[in-house]
């Protein structure tokens, strides 16, 4: 099976370059801001099927930067889609949960309304319907609280942050599910190969399990790091940001179960992978001289 990955350096295209022997495209090579130059890549190519794992994720950037977020995560989905749809093979799109308004403590099916509330969710938005509207097999993946051992992601700032603090103050009314980069390269890599082999696609969410807050998250990476720093649950509206951020990212995961039999994964677990990924020893302190992020 031959994978064409838009994507490079991020954390879902890092996963899938280290869980698959696929073609990984840097922006020098595909860039997003140019929809047509990304469709041209794959009508000249023999891939099987093509992973869409690149987009605009700066989400309090995007209040300002909302027409290049709608092209690189609108446009330039849309014109992959519609390519991998005439070269007749599959398209597999990570889209989000911000799709959603993030009201309510239900855990949204893929068949809710939408209704982001911010420019990154309407960007996504209008690349998933860009890419339901190709004509082609294709399977959109909304996600949630991506982390890894690698890139920018809360993980990574929370062990930051206690190298020098004894307490922070961390949203507590915000819930969802962290969710492994590797644990979405490897779904993507099983529905890549069912869908190669003929099953049809679709919308799913994929997320990890249990659902917490932040300040849950952020707990248990200094409880597994064996960090000492405290944290202290504040509301959102004592964190302002520029997009307004979601209460609810909880996400039901049973159509991926139910078609693809790929199970929402323990998140906890996932964190222990990563953190030993960093170099973690519990018999030893994270971050001493030789091992500094």
């Amino acid at each position: 099976m031959k994978v064409l990955v838009f994507g490079k350096t991020g954390q879902v295209a890092t996963e899938l370059q280290r869980q698959a022997n696929v073609v990984s495209l840097g922006r020098d090579q595909a860039d997003l801001s140019n929809p047509d130059a990304c469709a041209n890549v794959i009508l000249e190519s023999d891939a099987d099927v093509v992973i869409n794992a690149a987009a605009y994720t700066a989400v309090d950037k995007a209040e300002e930067e909302e027409a290049l977020a709608t092209i690189v995560n609108g446009d330039a989905p849309t014109a992959m889609a519609r390519a991998a749809a005439a070269n007749g093979i599959p398209f597999l799109h990570v889209s989000t949960d911000y799709v959603f308004d993030g009201t309510g403590d239900h855990s949204w099916k893929v068949d809710d309304p939408v209704g982001p509330k911010n420019a990154y969710g309407r960007s996504k938005l209008t690349g998933e319907i860009g890419v339901r509207a190709s004509g082609g097999n294709h399977a959109i993946l909304r996600t949630s609280w991506v982390f890894s051992s690698h890139g920018n992601n809360f993980l990574k700032t929370m062990l930051r942050l206690s190298e020098s603090r004894d307490a922070l103050n961390i949203v507590g009314d915000q819930i969802g599910g962290p969710t492994s980069a590797a644990d979405i390269a490897n779904a993507l890599l099983i529905m890549s190969r069912s869908m190669v082999a003929g099953q049809q696609g679709g919308t799913y969410h994929f997320a990890g399990a249990p659902n917490t807050s932040w300040s849950g998250f952020a707990t248990e990476i200094f409880a597994q790091a064996s960090r000492p720093t405290q944290v202290s649950a504040i509301p959102t509206s004592e964190y302002p940001t520029p997009a307004a951020r979601p209460l609810n990212s909880r996400l039901d995961c049973s159509a991926l179960t139910q078609d693809f039999g790929i199970q929402a994964p323990d998140w906890k677990s996932s964190l222990a992978s990563a953190l030993k990924d960093l170099g973690y020893d519990r018999a030893a302190p994270l971050f001493d001289e030789g091992n500094k992020l």
